[in-house]
């Protein structure tokens, strides 16, 4: 190691690993590298002396012998997330003298687990937080779990009448059950049931806005976007609801321009148009009560604070004060009642309390294994020529001449070898060789002024690929599918300087299952800057970000099922600041194979049928048979992920 290399290492600070992986900037207020190089979770930043460390969660996890990889849910982010958003609606709402209250929504779509759900209904008790369906599985649970007559159940997406009547049996329960129409025809229908059943529904009309979004999801909004009423609609749905005497029945208007907007701009404008459109049908006799203005609260997945599509350029309480301000601004202009509040903010509510713990199980390094690279007499021009510019590399030759020449012995090296010029041995040798020399050309390289275009490729041609216990397919399925960032950062070891750079890979047999896009100094980079890593020691990485619809839209590629969860709840006076309330176990092997139509149970019985033939002629000897047949058995009632534990 020279001088300068030493003076980084030992200049090396938290504030330099905060500023490489960014976790304070993406973190939301719950995220820290804490003082001794591991990452910190502060599950109320209300409550900042309470602050839980990652690896003694790990190490918890581990000495309760449950496998690697896991779903951590910190359920106090996810009610302070609730209590967060509520709580600015309110404030915001006093200092804007505004007349209406915040009724939000929870959509179960973004994280239908049972856990989530409860944790959130519980929180947002106070607030009179409710609940939102999109199909009809979902408005079973719904209809099981928001319970309180005061919060709203906001029904969208396409109903047939099934969906309809489970709607009208909300109300016969005290529910205030809105069922939004997304089409004409759903309102016929709606009417023709409630009149039969006698039962008055609560109505909502869903606007086509010409208000454009941002980012992936802009196609929301416009004449093409898949739900709504257009403007003509709205009017003839409004009049036939008159017609037909439940003109009464119409309270609440909907809009939705996209989720994760970035630009806090189309909020404004949607605001603006959505409350134009309340106010014209106030004035119209219609006593409407509610304006939804939808989801679209985005997260800051990358941290840069920008109109990125894995950003956002706004924070939580300016997003708010433009939906109150706006809306006031408008119903005062066009002199009507200011409207209740709703909003269907489900990414922001359950983004930042779960996370993935993965384990690195191998590094792939480009450069393979290393090879005997003496020399020899019948050794063919090409490797003397690589030899020659490894042998000789010192701080006086120009180092982009060495790069381009050794780039050239290894593409000749390449044909030579297809057209038998040279052995398989001597290959060897030259990939050795040149791996050898750009390890040494970038580490010449490293903190220059400028860097050649094609040396800067380097970093992400010598950095290794991290074999990690998990699929990208079941857990981070956003990342594979859209493109989305989602943090990725190693649990412990930040303390001391990043030794290499790195991408990871799962276990799928998948080239798809990988992950090199990450949040590097507040940029998107290829690589992640890796503390040391031993194939010796257990090290874990943590995938963050990953609460809302990572858990709920993995598939089983590979048959890699659900995770194994653990749900860690803060106590401020165990001597860790939490404990874990409850362990999930993932997926067997027997239940993802049954999910696929197989029978384990046949399965097992035609495996041991099997191993009694070959006992019966002497190939396989009793005793093992049984251990064969133990073996089988047990791996059908197993984890589907690599078993990972080296006690």
């Amino acid at each position: 190691m020279n001088q300068q290399e030493n003076q980084a290492q030992t200049a090396w600070s938290i504030e330099d690993a905060e500023r490489t992986y960014g976790v304070s900037s993406w973190g939301g207020g719950y995220f820290e590298i804490g003082k001794n190089g591991n990452i910190h979770v502060i599950p109320d930043p209300r409550l900042n002396d309470v602050r839980i460390d990652m690896k003694a969660v790990i190490d918890e996890i581990r000495e309760e012998n449950i496998q690697f990889p896991v779903v951590v849910r910190f359920h106090d982010v996810l009610r302070s997330q609730v209590v967060n958003l509520n709580e600015t609606f309110r404030e915001v709402i006093s200092e804007a003298g505004y007349r209406g209250k915040y009724r939000g929504v929870y959509p179960i779509k973004v994280n239908q687990m049972r856990e989530v759900v409860e944790e959130i209904v519980d929180a947002g008790q106070p607030y009179d937080y409710g609940l939102e369906a999109g199909s009809k599985p979902e408005l079973l649970a719904v209809l099981a779990y928001n319970n309180n007559p005061n919060a709203l159940t906001i029904l969208n997406g396409y109903k047939d009448e099934e969906f309809i009547k489970l709607a009208l049996l909300g109300r016969k329960l005290g529910r205030k059950v809105v069922v939004v129409i997304e089409k004409f025809s759903e309102l016929t229908l709606l009417i023709k049931v409630a009149k039969q059943l006698d039962i008055s529904p609560i109505v909502g009309l869903r606007a086509k806005m010409q208000s454009k979004g941002q980012g992936r999801w802009q196609g929301s909004s416009g004449e093409r976007a898949k739900f709504g009423l257009n403007i003509s609609e709205i009017i003839k749905a409004a009049r036939l609801l008159e017609k037909e005497g439940m003109g009464e029945c119409l309270k609440l208007l909907h809009f939705h321009i996209g989720s994760q907007l970035p630009e806090i701009r189309a909020i404004k404008d949607a605001v603006n148009e959505g409350a134009r459109i309340y106010a014209e049908l106030v004035k119209m006799g219609f006593a409407l009560e509610y304006v939804d203005v939808g989801g679209g609260l985005g997260i800051d997945y990358d941290g840069s604070k920008s109109t990125a599509d894995s950003s956002r350029n706004y924070s939580v309480r300016e997003y708010v004060a433009d939906v109150i301000y706006g809306m006031r601004e408008m119903c005062d202009l066009e002199g009507v009642e200011h409207p209740n509040i709703v909003t269907e903010s489900g990414r922001a509510i359950t983004a930042h309390h779960s996370c993935v713990i993965t384990e690195v199980v191998g590094e792939i390094k480009p450069d393979g294994a290393h090879i005997d690279t003496s020399a020899a007499d019948t050794d063919h021009f090409l490797l003397k020529n690589m030899r020659d510019l490894a042998d000789h590399l010192d701080d006086e030759i120009n180092y982009q001449e060495v790069y381009n020449d050794a780039t050239q012995y290894k593409e000749q090296a390449s044909d030579a070898f297809k057209l038998r010029v040279i052995s398989l041995e001597e290959l060897g040798k030259i990939e050795t060789l040149y791996w050898s020399i750009m390890r040494k050309v970038k580490q010449f390289y490293r903190g220059a002024e400028f860097v050649p275009e094609e040396v800067q490729s380097l970093d992400f041609s010598l950095s290794s690929q991290y074999l990690c216990n998990f699929s990208i397919f079941q857990s981070a399925v956003d990342s594979w599918a859209i493109d989305q960032i989602l943090p990725v950062v190693p649990i412990t070891g930040l303390h001391t300087p990043p030794v290499n750079d790195g991408s990871l890979v799962d276990i799928t047999c998948d080239s798809d299952g990988k992950i090199d896009k990450f949040v590097i100094e507040h940029a998107i980079d290829h690589v992640l800057p890796m503390p040391a890593y031993s194939s010796d020691e257990p090290f874990y990485l943590g995938l963050f970000l990953t609460g809302a619809y990572q858990d709920v839209m993995g598939d089983m590629h590979n048959l890699f099922g659900r995770l194994n969860e653990v749900h860690i709840f803060s106590y401020d006076d165990d001597p860790q600041d939490f404990y874990i309330e409850e362990f999930v176990k993932g997926s067997s092997v027997e239940h993802v194979l049954s999910v696929m139509q197989y029978h384990p149970s046949s399965m097992a019985i035609d495996i041991k049928r099997q191993i009694d033939k070959e006992v019966s002629i002497g190939n396989i000897k009793p005793r093992e048979g049984v251990k064969w047949t133990d073996f089988y058995e047990h791996c059908l009632a197993g984890y589907t992920y690599l078993n990972t534990d080296k006690k």
